[in-house]
């Protein structure tokens, strides 16, 4: 099973929809069972076989070995055999490899990927997307020497040899401990692929190290700001893993987040729309994970988002590696990913449980069958909700159905009230006993309300990872996949910046104002007053629609323009159903006929009728001790 955290503005998101679907359901007379939250199970930590190998900034300084006179040539002889061996005649070199959509750049310095362009993508600003660039990533592996010294392979030197073949190109990157023993990273890059092979081999290496203690590979990567909100990517941005072939999980939002597994299939440094991705044929037998908040000051730290950190040990085989791995540097595109069929398309976050089902069976084949036909993705948006209230209209004619037999009981219900003031218990049994002799139930409007909530939490987790919204433009909106802007300032404002933004987006006025028509709809002369322990809807309708104001003004404005447009077809929806096709009069009618006609008690029924009775003789009993 998926083992799923929720950051805290996804809870936010969920709190209003959830808000607007209870205000629906309060207006149908309806209580409203209080979400729990599970908690996932704490899992178990198993120990790192090996420390943790040095980070990135403590990387020490190399030692050139050069053999232009006797003493360099002596000492050549004397390294055979050794690590140190690697670095004679060290020069720095870059070899670059490419195919249509990705470029990689390979130092021979720790053999290790420096540069990565996604050559088919620009950033916000119209610059290239560059995953691994300036000293931002390492991959090193760390072992220990027969003589108890650490080594790590990312402070040597490798001898680079490409060579092309049918699959593509291939590049070897060999760390020469003698001229028959090596350590080598094979690279293979296929032609229009976001993939590419990387192999692990090693000749020669149980002369050099210690085979009883395993060597460690450490993966870092911090990851680049590629979008307009640093705070909205961010929010995006994570680690992701797979495990025991079929299982994720992800390691959160926090300023440090640490997660530990077994059985590890593949590690995704995910940055929202894109990722880096290593993955492992035999899975890791336990790895750590390690992400880290950079952004501590949206106005200062505006270049990383997080800093991602995997350490998992790799094992000996005969005292050699052998391990046949893959990079993925790309877009985190769902369809993209679902391609390599590795579970990769569990890193575009569709949700946990019926919520990711919906999407993943029903919106994203919709939405990729109206993209096939249609060029505008707003007008794609707007499609996608046209259908869905089209679709969930029954729901909404049974809720409001529900809303009005309630009104048309209302005065019963009210004389009753005012009869039985001082007996709550005589109060709820006459109350239940106009429900039944009138055949209305107060709980009929509580179950088609309940039916949208997955389909609202759905499209909210949707809209904010679908991959093709970015950067298409709709009216106003430069990018649907980001806030639209009306309007802007430079001056930095504090709070109101941090929680509000620097910027006015429209959508999310719009989606608002839709959403308190839509309360002020659905209340009216029909809101009951409140009862104890229970919220105040009317400050609830006012305070909802100021809370989407402001936590939707930096959210994307794909997801706001769904909200807007789904407000306006429901207000619609409404009008045609209260003034076309429901007539109180009919209803009123109706109800008077049932009172006429004899009911008969289920054993439910009879069962609480009896228990109502006896409580009240208890009562009456205990009023009268009393006396």
């Amino acid at each position: 099973m998926e083992n799923k955290k929720f950051d805290l503005q996804t809870v936010i998101g969920y709190v209003l929809i959830a808000g607007l679907l209870f205000w629906m359901i309060y207006n149908m007379q309806t209580q409203q069972a209080e979400a729990q939250k599970n908690t996932p199970p704490e899992k178990e930590v198993v120990e790192s076989p090996t420390p943790t190998p040095a980070p990135i900034e403590n990387k020490p300084v190399i030692q050139k070995i050069e053999t232009k006179d006797s003493l360099g040539l002596a000492k050549l002889e004397s390294l055979s055999g050794s690590f140190e061996y690697a670095n004679i005649n060290a020069q720095d070199e870059i070899t670059t490899i490419s195919n249509e959509v990705l470029e990689l750049k390979v130092s021979n310095r720790g053999g290790q990927v420096v540069e990565a362009k996604l050559k088919t993508f620009d950033t916000y600003k119209g610059e290239a997307i560059y995953l691994v660039k300036d000293n931002n990533a390492r991959f090193n592996l760390q072992f220990e020497d027969v003589s108890g010294r650490q080594v790590n392979t990312a402070d040597f030197y490798f001898t680079p040899e490409v060579t092309e073949n049918d699959e593509g190109t291939r590049l070897s990157m060999k760390l020469k401990l003698s001229d028959v023993q090596y350590i080598e990273y094979v690279y293979q890059l296929k032609s229009n692929d976001f993939m590419l092979d990387f192999d692990i081999n090693s000749v020669g290496l149980k002369d050099v190290v210690n085979t009883s203690k395993k060597p460690v590979l450490d993966w870092f990567i911090k990851g680049y700001r590629n979008a307009k909100s640093i705070s909205y990517e961010n929010r995006y941005t994570e680690i992701i893993f797979g495990f025991n072939g079929v299982e994720d999980d992800y390691t959160g939002q926090g300023e440090i987040s640490e997660e530990e597994e077994q059985n590890v299939d593949w590690i995704a440094y995910k940055q929202h729309f894109f990722t880096s991705v290593l993955l492992n044929d035999r899975p890791f037998t336990n790895a750590r994970m390690t992400s880290r908040n950079l952004v501590q000051d949206q106005q200062v730290d505006t270049l990383y988002t997080k800093s991602f950190e995997s350490v998992a040990p790799i094992a000996f085989e005969n005292g050699e590696l052998s391990e046949s791995m893959n990079f993925y540097y790309g877009p985190a595109d769902y369809k993209v990913l679902d391609t390599y069929d590795r579970n990769l398309k569990e890193i575009i976050p569709t949700g946990w449980g019926l919520f990711g089902w919906i999407n993943e069976n029903v919106f994203i084949p919709f939405f990729e069958l109206l993209s096939g036909y249609i060029s505008s993705y707003g007008l794609i948006i707007i499609l996608m909700t046209i259908v869905v209230r089209i679709v969930l209209s029954p729901v909404l004619y049974k809720s409001y159905l529900s809303q009005a037999k309630m009104k048309v009981l209302r005065p019963e219900i009210t004389e009753i009230n005012e009869k039985y003031k001082e007996n709550a218990m005589k109060r709820q049994q006459e109350t239940m006993a106009l429900y039944g002799k009138t055949g209305v139930s107060p709980m009929s409007g509580c179950l088609p309300a309940l039916l949208q909530i997955p389909v609202f939490y759905a499209l909210f987790q949707f809209f904010p990872s679908a991959f093709e919204l970015r950067q298409k433009p709709f009216l106003w909106a430069e990018d649907l996949s980001s806030y639209d802007t009306i309007f802007e300032w430079d001056m930095y404002i504090p709070i109101i910046s941090w929680v509000y933004g620097n910027h006015i987006s429209l959508f999310p006025i719009l989606a608002s104002i839709a959403i308190f028509f839509y309360m002020t709809m659905t209340t009216g002369q029909n809101m009951q007053p409140t009862q104890p322990g229970m919220p105040n809807m009317k400050v609830i309708m006012y305070i909802s629609p100021v809370i989407m104001l402001i936590f939707f003004n930096n959210y994307a404005s794909g997801l706001s323009l769904y909200y807007f447009i789904s407000n306006l077809i429901t207000i619609g929806i409404m009008l045609v159903i209260k003034n076309v096709i429901i007539d109180e009069k009919k209803i009123l009618a109706k109800i008077e006929a049932n009172k006429k006609k004899p009911k008969k008690k289920g054993k439910f029924a009879q069962k609480m009728q009896e228990i109502m009775k006896q409580a009240e003789e208890q009562k009456r009993l205990k009023d009268k001790n009393k006396r």
